[in-house]
């Protein structure tokens, strides 16, 4: 097996700690990776991984061996596309996972365009609000929507998400319609709890430059954005909600936007990449291929939506 392609199978192992899960990356079978990295050790006269029944990890000299390999394979990828300028001459699979609505609503219809431009480059795109771990999953990047832990990751921004308050006619009908959120203490809003922590969100706003929050009562707590917009429909209450994602139901007069001077901030959108050495060519495209996307159609202006 060619020396470089080595490197890149012994890699992806210390990455996903995994064979099986490196070979399912690869779109290799595990004997084939198992053998690869032993083919490896035997050249360099080093033992690599330390092998048990549970895990993978690197020994001493494979941290070492692992650091020098990473931009090694980099060089190599970046001489190899060195020549080719073509949109038609970017080949490969991009393994993409995005929040499910946005994905839904607006990435998944704009793809054929992305495909035209680059006909020999496929895509597999994960449509959900779990978090993913991009090297044990095979992932080439993940789009994230609002502030970022501290994940080791190389961040990309890729704009801001305008939020809007909300609320059906039904509801506005039945309790008035707030003006300021001093008046929020006489009105009820759909709760909306974190997927990953279980906590319920208060209600925010700009005010001076300033972020503010306040609790408002609510019968109803969900944790998925299709419940949250389908609560609020039903009249259940008020809700703080990405533009884009009711835009359909602001154009047909389902949902009214309410205090438009008292919007919460914007929420930072951000592309992340587990190395800076595995950005290819064709991942670079489609990162600047998704920027001009949301950047055109959910970042503008919630007036204009």
């Amino acid at each position: 097996m060619d020396r470089i392609d080595l490197f890149r199978i012994f890699a992806r192992v210390v990455e996903c700690s995994s064979f099986t899960r490196a070979a399912d990356t690869l779109g290799l079978p595990r004997s084939s990776v198992s053998a690869a990295v032993l083919e490896l050790e035997t050249r360099v006269g080093a033992r690599l991984l330390h092998r048990t029944t549970r895990k993978v990890s690197p020994t001493q000299d494979g941290v070492s061996f692992y650091e020098r390999c990473l931009p090694l394979v980099a060089d190599v990828e970046e001489v190899e596309g060195l020549f080719r300028q073509s949109a038609t001459q970017l080949t490969g699979r991009l393994r993409v996972d995005v929040p499910g609505r946005i994905g839904r609503l607006v990435i998944a219809p704009a793809l054929p365009d992305f495909l035209d431009r680059y006909p020999q480059i496929d895509i597999e795109l994960g449509v959900t609000d779990r978090a993913v771990n991009l090297v044990e999953d095979g992932i080439d990047c993940v789009l994230r929507v609002g502030p970022l832990s501290d994940s080791g990751l190389i961040a990309r921004s890729i704009g801001s998400l305008p939020l809007i308050n909300v609320a059906s006619p039904a509801y506005l009908a039945r309790h008035g319609i707030p003006r300021a959120p001093d008046e929020l203490t006489g009105h009820w809003a759909v709760n909306y709890a974190s997927p990953s922590t279980g906590r319920v969100e208060n209600w925010e706003w700009v005010e001076n430059g300033a972020t503010r929050e306040t609790p408002v009562r609510g019968r109803v707590t969900v944790n998925g954005a299709e419940a949250y917009i389908a609560c609020c429909l039903a009249g259940l209450g008020l809700i703080q909600i990405p533009a884009y994602d009711v835009r359909a139901h602001l154009a047909s007069g389902e949902l009214v936007e309410v205090m438009p001077d008292c919007r919460a901030a914007p929420m930072p959108m951000t592309l992340l990449y587990s190395h800076r050495q595995h950005l290819s060519r064709r991942l670079q495209a489609f990162a600047d291929w998704l920027e001009a996307l949301l950047k055109r159609t959910i970042c503008g202006d919630p007036g204009q939506v």
